[in-house]
Parts: C-alpha cells; sequence; structure tokens
C-alpha cells in the first residue's frame, strides 16, 4: 500500500512544479484552489448609464443611449462547457434584479462583505463586450471577491470617439454616486479598480471628485487602482495625480510605447502623448507604479493585452495582492 502512496505524492509535487512553471492553471490543478470567484459564484454585478433592453432586459440587454439614472443587475453567467463540438466561453444567461432607483445602495449591498474587482471598459464597447472583457480578467487572475462592471453608454462605432469621451464624462457623477455607497457601506471589503483606455480617464476623474467629497475615509476603502492603457493626456494625467495627493500611490499604470490605438488618440489630440504611450521614466516621476508592457505587444493594434497575456494580468493580480 505505501508504493500507490508515494505515486500519489509524487503526481502531486509534478502537478504544483507543471503549474508553477506554466505560470496558467492545468489538468492537473487543485479543484478546490480553482472554485474561486465566479467559479464559485457565477454572477456579474452591474452598475450603468446605459438604458436597459427591455423590462426585464432582453439580449443585448443594455443599449448605448443613456440612462437618465444610474441602473443596477446581476448577471447570471453560464460557465464554460467542454463538449465534443468545442469549447464554449461564458456568456450571459439572464439579467435580473433590475433597480433604477436605488442602484448604488443595491450594488454595495450586492458587493456586501466581499473584496470587489470593478472594471471600468474604454472606447467602442458594447455592454456585451465589455462584460465578457470584465469576465476574462476576473478569470485571468482568479480574483477570489465579487465581480463588478461599472458601463457608461458607449456608441460601440470605430467613428464614436468624440461622442464616447462625452459620455465618459457625462458618467462621472454616477461612478462617484457608486463609490461613495460602497465606500459607507461597513463590510470591511475593498474596492479594486482595473480600468481600460477611455475608462481611465472617468476613473481618474471621479477619483478626484471621490476625495474632495468623501476625503480620506473614502478613498481608504480604495484597493489598487490598475489603468491599462490610459487614454489620457500626459499634462492632464500628472494634473489629476496633482488633485490625488498621497493616494496616486495606489495606482499602477500598465504601459506600452508601441500601442497603436493611443498613438491615433495622440494624434487627434494634437500630438500630446497619452499617458499609456509615455516613457516610464516620465510616468515614475509622477509618483505611480509603472509596468512597461512594450515588450509583450504581439499584434497590431497592442491596446489591451491586459485581457490576453498572463504576465501582464500578473501584474494586475499583485497589485490587488499588495492593496490587501
Amino acid at each position: 500500500m505505501l508504493l500507490p502512496a508515494r505515486r500519489l505524492v509524487l503526481i502531486g509535487l509534478a502537478s504544483l512544479a507543471l503549474s508553477g512553471c506554466l505560470g496558467e492553471d492545468t489538468a492537473l490543478t487543485s479543484p478546490i484552489s480553482s472554485q474561486v470567484g465566479l467559479a464559485r459564484d457565477p454572477k456579474l454585478l452591474v452598475a450603468t448609464t446605459r438604458l436597459p433592453v427591455g423590462d426585464p432586459p432582453k439580449k443585448p440587454w443594455f443599449s448605448s443611449e443613456r440612462s437618465p439614472d444610474l441602473v443596477f443587475a446581476e448577471a447570471r453567467l453560464k460557465p464554460p462547457s467542454d463538449s465534443l463540438i468545442g469549447n464554449s466561453g461564458w456568456s450571459i444567461a439572464k439579467v435580473e434584479n433590475v433597480d433604477h432607483g436605488n442602484a448604488a445602495q443595491a450594488f454595495a449591498q450586492a458587493a456586501f462583505g466581499h473584496n470587489l474587482l470593478l472594471y471600468i471598459h474604454g472606447y467602442r464597447e458594447s455592454f456585451e463586450t465589455a462584460a465578457t472583457s470584465t469576465i476574462d480578467l476576473s478569470e485571468g487572475i482568479k480574483f477570489a471577491g465579487a465581480t463588478g462592471l461599472f458601463t457608461w453608454p458607449s456608441a460601440a462605432s470605430t467613428f464614436s470617439y468624440v461622442a464616447d469621451r462625452e459620455s465618459a464624462m457625462w458618467s462621472r457623477d454616477a461612478l462617484e454616486d457608486l463609490l461613495t455607497a460602497i465606500a459607507k457601506t461597513p463590510s470591511g471589503g475593498r474596492i479594486h479598480i482595473v480600468a481600460h483606455s477611455m475608462g481611465t480617464l472617468l476613473t481618474l476623474e471621479t477619483l478626484r471628485m471621490l476625495r474632495a467629497s468623501g476625503g480620506e475615509s473614502a478613498m481608504d476603502r480604495i484597493g489598487a487602482v490598475v489603468l491599462a492603457a490610459p487614454d489620457i493626456d500626459i499634462d492632464l494625467f500628472a494634473r489629476g495625480l496633482e488633485r490625488l495627493g498621497p493616494d496616486a500611490k495606489k495606482i499602477t499604470v500598465i504601459s506600452s510605447t508601441n500601442d497603436r490605438a493611443l498613438a491615433v488618440s495622440s494624434r487627434l489630440a494634437g500630438g500630446i502623448v497619452r499617458a499609456g504611450a509615455a516613457d516610464r521614466e516620465r510616468l515614475e516621476a509622477l509618483g505611480v507604479r509603472v509596468a512597461d508592457a512594450s515588450e509583450f505587444g504581439g499584434g497590431i493594434i497592442n491596446h489591451d493585452i491586459f485581457l490576453t497575456n498572463k504576465e501582464v494580468q500578473q501584474v494586475i493580480k499583485r497589485a490587488i495582492d499588495r492593496a490587501g
């Protein structure tokens, strides 16, 4: 009976070695360690300034039109399944528990007692693409708490850059209300924010407002703030960090000097470099942590590698772990 036991020990050690070398889950990974976050509770908390499609919402669930009020909802998710036909990814099964009148508080109650990963998307995103990115991010870093999405009414069109920027800025008050409600809920959970592209401008401006209105007590609940490929004028970015004061240390910037989407944005802005494409030294001088992902860019655009590259995702995970 001893020989089989020893073999089991060797198999267990081999599985640990493989998972450490590969840096990702394998078939030998412990099933207990994988049952966290969305794998345990396949639910996405949604706060949005988009109008719902139907009552109750039907696919595509939320439109690109602006809602006069912040809306809360829970998106019930269907986990991936393996079949003889092929692998299917995560999908939204239904959207329920919609709340128009008390959305910020409803979201805070739904996240009660948990650390929260809140994703804020960028330009040219529909509700469904933003939700997919949120799920990919949460699963990619194996986030153990509640996963949430703040989605603003992007037109999801290549030619809607200016309109999207205005819709993002129009959503600042709603995002501030949401963060304030969560911060005031005495659950002890931390709010970890990951924002992408144009969503980083919305995030930075809202955090300035939150610090001005809620002070240190509100900002204490904010954990890690990761700005991936921030599409922000570098001078505006520097001014925003000044306003945040010591809370700027919470911020990690994922930058890339070969991000072609930011190069186009820079041309549209009269040649002013975007924060996400600035040199590492210039960003670090502003007092933020910097992860230069230039070497990981293997695609044509190189704008969303934080969703596809596991090494870059580990930057996010470490930022969250540091924040506690």
